[in-house]
């Protein structure tokens, strides 16, 4: 009911792709006639290589070679660990692409990972470690809330060389000459940033908003996690 995807390459180098997963449904006893070699090769692009050597394939070939073979017997779990690692922008992101596919199916994706913006962009539970503890284990949107600020950044119509008093709202001047103010939303409003900035002499040009990431999720919860448990913290 499981396939895995280890973390380090684990390929036979002596077979061709469509022989490596040929062998593996045979491990697990599928019948000739049911097997997916095709569509697997076709899926993770492997089409044009599927009679040449695995040693010959690129690492990150080898790596989808690799999650192709963990789903012969069409299982309905998959588990992947740090799939992605060492493998370039364009590989990373056609993998993705199968996976997600794979997920639409019907399949549930356990990932392990490194890359928080995969994460954040993939997954819609997420669980932070941290020291071998689980730190946070929540859907993605709720893990997002928990973060309560917000930065409203502005573009002033003229540019600034210093970043103005604004009251209870502290601002700062980013190098690209945008005013960065953050403030909480249970707290205040965008329309009081507003006219914090206003009164404060600013002319807006242009503005947006950011919301916290996952990486700055990540942080909030491990930092937190540190200093508790830090004696010398005082």
């Amino acid at each position: 009911a499981i396939g895995v995807v280890q973390q380090e390459l684990a390929v036979d180098v002596f077979f061709t792709p469509r022989e490596a997963l040929d062998v593996q449904a045979g491990l697990y006893g599928v019948p000739k006639a049911e097997r997916q070699t095709e569509a697997l090769l076709g899926g993770l692009g492997l089409t044009d290589k599927a009679d040449s050597y695995v040693r010959q394939l690129s690492g990150g070939m080898k790596r989808r070679l690799m999650v192709a073979k963990a789903m012969v017997h069409r299982p309905p779990v998959l588990i992947l660990d740090e799939p992605t690692a060492g493998v370039d922008v364009e590989l990373r992101r056609q993998l993705w692409n199968y996976v997600l596919e794979l997920n639409r199916q019907g399949v549930t994706i356990v990932l392990t990972t490194h890359y928080l913006e995969e994460a954040e962009e993939l997954c819609d539970t997420i669980a932070i470690m941290n020291r071998g503890e689980v730190v946070a284990c929540e859907p993605k949107t709720a893990l997002l809330r928990t973060l309560d600020a917000r930065t409203l950044v502005i573009t002033p119509d003229v540019a600034l060389t210093s970043a103005p008093e604004l009251g209870r709202f502290q601002a700062r001047l980013r190098t690209d000459g945008d005013l960065a103010v953050e403030f909480k939303t249970t707290e205040t409003s965008v329309e009081e940033v507003l006219t914090s900035v206003r009164a404060g002499g600013v002319r807006i040009k242009d503005l947006k908003t950011e919301q916290p990431d996952l990486e700055d999720v990540f942080l909030s919860l491990t930092y937190a996690s540190q200093d508790a448990r830090d004696p010398l913290k005082d």
